[in-house]
């Protein structure tokens, strides 16, 4: 017998098994249009849409827009919008289907659908989640021409925000944004009526899967394409700039974080959160640790990210619940249920680097203390670029830097001190005061000998014996 779909007719199935499923009505307009349909954002801002739509308040629907991806909108269609999220901690792991994706379209091929739906009078947000590398000048030009389509037919100013791991990300989109402006008079129009607030967003959030979703049939009896599974934490930090000010008291009921202050949450997500994932991830692709658990589960690993957030990172936070935030990471780090692949995260370091280490290092060297952590990571990034892991199995290097990644790494055996020089010459990747930094380049070196000599996790132990 072929499997039943999840769709809104098999929906009560899904709540006979134990799911939290949505009670409230799943029509009308959408209030809220998403840029960037991934796994993230529905088990995130999604969640949080959903809880405020089963309050009674129904202008919080989404009309999810996939900028480059079909296949994803065409498996949410065929499924009425509804996708089963597994959330599990150390508590134990529960089932829930949100409902709030009600529309869906692919920017990429029906860019005429995303204009209009900017214009509709209910509209009341735009988010995105569209990574560090899809600022680019058509995505301010689509938003551009979408408010000044909603500027024609006389609508109301929107919130506009960015759901990424960009600092100043409401800044940079409303930069773009303003560029891409056809005309002053429309500048003046989203100046004055259009709010860009900052935000920091944290949950890990693998991508979809065979096993996820096989747990997902198993669990709820029925086929789901777009299953999903995530931790029990989830944060959403969210700048008090808003079109609507009212929606401040209305989000902080669903558990956003309102406030005046967004920069001191995102430096630490990205310098201890995200700097350790990146850090974690290339020692697993080249240790050959599939995941993420697995690398956190190694004793001198842990001990690793556990020391370079306390060490070298949080002195130079502004989160002052940092010891708090630290003990959480490990114990999210090494939750079982959650298989987020190392290649995974290790998706596009060349972009990612620049925010996460380099001003950890140069706070670091400006007290004049230690940075071997963070060049131990740095080294590993070099040894990530041959593309081989320890074993001699071969990996994909997904990343815009990919090709000049490998050419710096490729002459690393026969000419360590070369491929070091060039790899910290690179001020994209570094920032222009870093390259500079003799102690930096000579702490580098060290531990990438070391890795070439005794191996990822030699230079690990070799680094926590040395620097207790």
């Amino acid at each position: 017998m072929s499997v039943p779909r999840l769709n809104r007719s098999t929906l009560a199935q899904a709540a006979s098994r134990g799911a939290i499923t949505p009670s409230y009505p799943r029509q009308g307009e959408p209030g809220v249009l998403h840029l960037g349909l991934g796994a993230f954002t529905r088990a995130h801002q999604a969640m949080v849409f959903d809880h405020l739509l089963a309050s009674g308040d129904g202008r919080w629907g989404m009309h999810g827009v996939g900028m480059t991806q079909p296949r994803l909108v065409q498996q949410l269609r065929e499924q009425d919008g509804l996708y089963a999220i597994r959330v599990a901690d150390g508590q134990g792991q529960r089932w829930h289907v949100p409902g709030a994706l009600w529309r869906m379209n692919v920017a990429a091929s029906e860019p005429e659908a995303v204009l209009q739906a900017m214009a509709r009078p209910a509209l009341r947000w735009i988010t995105l989640t569209v990574t560090e590398k899809g600022y680019t000048p058509a995505l301010g030009t689509l938003l551009s021409q979408g408010l000044e389509l909603r500027r024609a037919q006389g609508g109301a100013g929107l919130t506009m925000a960015s759901c990424d791991n960009l600092q100043g990300n409401g800044r940079k989109l409303q930069a773009l944004v303003l560029a891409a402006c056809t005309d002053a008079s429309l500048r003046d129009w989203v100046e004055k009526t259009c709010a860009f607030p900052c935000s920091m967003v944290d949950r890990i959030v693998p991508a979809s899967s065979e096993a996820i979703r096989d747990e997902a049939q198993a669990a709820l009896g029925l086929h789901d394409e777009a299953a999903l599974g995530t931790e029990g934490f989830w944060e959403w930090v969210l700048e008090d700039r808003l079109a609507d000010p009212a929606d401040a008291a209305l989000l902080a009921t669903a558990g956003v974080r309102i406030t005046a202050e967004v920069h001191g949450y995102e430096e630490a997500k990205l310098r201890m959160l995200n700097g350790s994932h990146t850090a974690m991830a290339l020692m697993g692709a080249i240790t050959g640790r599939r995941f993420i658990a697995d690398c956190i589960g190694s004793p001198s690993i842990e001990a690793f990210v556990r020391r370079l957030m306390e060490r070298e990172v949080a002195p130079h936070l502004a989160r002052q619940d940092w010891p708090a935030y630290r003990d959480a990471l490990i114990q999210r780090f090494g939750n079982p249920y959650l298989r987020h692949s190392v290649h995974q995260i290790a998706t596009d370091s060349s972009l990612k680097i620049p925010q996460r280490w380099p001003p950890s290092v140069m706070a670091q060297l400006q007290a004049g203390d230690g940075i071997d952590h963070h060049a131990l990571a740095a080294a590993a990034w070099l040894r990530y670029g041959l593309g081989q892991n320890e074993s001699g199995q071969t990996y994909e290097i997904a990343d815009p830097g990919a090709e000049r990644l490998r050419q710096l790494a490729a002459t690393q055996r026969q000419a360590p001190q070369a491929a070091l020089q060039a790899l910290l010459a690179q001020t994209d990747w570094w920032g222009t005061e870093l390259p500079r930094q003799a102690i930096w380049a000579q702490r580098v070196g060290h531990w990438h000998s070391l890795i070439l000599a005794r191996g990822m996790d030699g230079a690990v132990e070799q680094l926590l014996q040395a620097i207790p």
